[in-house]
């Protein structure tokens, strides 16, 4: 697909903590800021992608379909889809770029909403569990659980910190600062991070994101729209969704025989750019060290080098090396399952993301979702 699928729009609703809307209001003010934002109207929208379709269980999780959409704004399309068996939540746009490639749609409408802050907040009734997962919900097994055992051998294999695990946190709250849409703006020190609560050792308070009412849309376009865009060009240059294990946060072999890993070598061997190149990184931060994950899957350090890597913050800095998440991330801007990066990412190389812009004119971009149970990722540049 490199080349072949245009980043035409992006658009956000209100991202918060209980909103009071529902998540029909909101992904309609995100997909309707996206189309307007490609220059497009209602009617050029022939193609339909969102995750995982409308879904009751857990709360908050999706309670937006592409049925539910397409109605509410009268589109008349070609092609749709709203799988949940996908490669994370942005699976969802590689698959409306596969559309828009083998030429089902010109115009495919992506996007994503949650009201998980307001679904499970405070007198939210408890989620119904089944599969596999009934068996350890009562023991208080969750996807904390899971990564924190993943991070503990992290620590216990290559030696990493919790000092250097709460890096990730305190620059992400760093660039929060910069970012108006951000939940927590208020400054994170490293003391603070430390002196937090345990939630499942090694991770703290502060390594888990934030549950917020918010929807993301994103407009894919067929390449030749590009000169006719009211901004900068952004193009899908790569993807990588690739999972050769089991589907499971914690039965692959080793650390870094991971989802993330698979997606990664994938992305890789579709395109001639180099970690070296990436100028931005909008990567994964369900929890923080599935960050350290990416980092390490994605080449921009060695297997076992991502504590090394962040320690002290500079390298990941908005001035530094490889800036992290420039809008702050789910740690500290909401957690708006993947497509919030993606949304950051086209900013960023626009040039039209604010007191937090990169500097330099950022051309590529990388973007992840995921680590564990499924992973995806994306390289996007910008035109020219």
């Amino acid at each position: 697909m490199s080349g072949k699928v245009v980043i035409s729009g992006v658009g956000q609703s209100a991202v918060g903590r209980r909103l009071g809307r529902t998540g029909l209001d909101l992904a309609v003010d995100a997909c309707l800021a996206a189309i307007a934002d490609a220059g497009l109207g209602v009617a050029d929208i022939d193609g339909l992608s969102t995750f995982p379709g409308l879904q009751s269980t857990p709360p908050g999780y999706s309670e937006v379909g592409a049925q539910e959409l397409l109605t509410a704004l009268g589109l008349r399309l070609s092609w749709y889809n709203g799988g949940a068996e996908t490669s994370a939540q942005l699976g969802s746009v590689i698959t409306g770029a596969a559309a828009v490639t083998a030429g089902l749609a010109r115009h495919v409408l992506c996007f994503r909403v949650v009201t998980e802050s307001s679904g499970r907040g405070r007198g939210a009734p408890p989620a119904a569990v089944g599969g596999a997962r009934q068996w350890v919900a009562t023991y208080g097994r969750n996807a904390s659980n899971w990564v924190g055992a993943l991070a503990q051998r992290h620590f216990h294999e290559y030696g990493t910190t919790r000092e250097q695990l709460g890096q990730i946190a305190v620059t992400h709250r760093r660039h929060a600062g910069l970012n108006p849409a951000a939940v927590y703006r208020d400054p994170l020190s490293l003391d603070d991070y430390l002196a937090s609560r345990m939630i499942s050792t090694p991770l703290c308070l502060f390594d888990c994101d934030v549950p917020v009412d918010g929807a993301t849309a994103v407009v894919l376009s067929v390449p030749e729209t590009a000169a006719d865009l009211p901004h900068p060009a952004v193009l899908l240059e790569s993807t990588g969704s690739a999972i050769h294990g089991p589907f499971s946060y914690d039965q692959f072999s080793r650390l870094a025989d991971s989802p993330a890993r698979h997606a990664a070598q994938q992305l890789w061997s579709r395109t001639d750019l180099r970690p070296a190149e990436v100028d931005v990184a909008c990567l994964y931060d369900g929890f923080s060290w599935l960050t350290l994950s990416w980092l390490e899957a994605l080449g921009f350090c060695e297997e076992g080098g991502s504590g090394a890597f962040v320690e002290g913050g500079g390298r990941i800095a908005l001035d530094g090396e490889l800036p992290l998440n420039p809008h702050g991330g789910q740690l500290s801007a909401g957690r708006t399952h993947g497509y919030g990066f993606l949304h950051e990412a086209c900013l960023q190389l626009r040039g039209e993301a604010g007191a937090r812009q990169v500097a330099g004119s950022p051309a590529v971009a990388a973007v992840s979702n995921g680590s564990g149970p499924f992973a995806c990722a994306m390289l996007v540049r910008r035109a020219g």
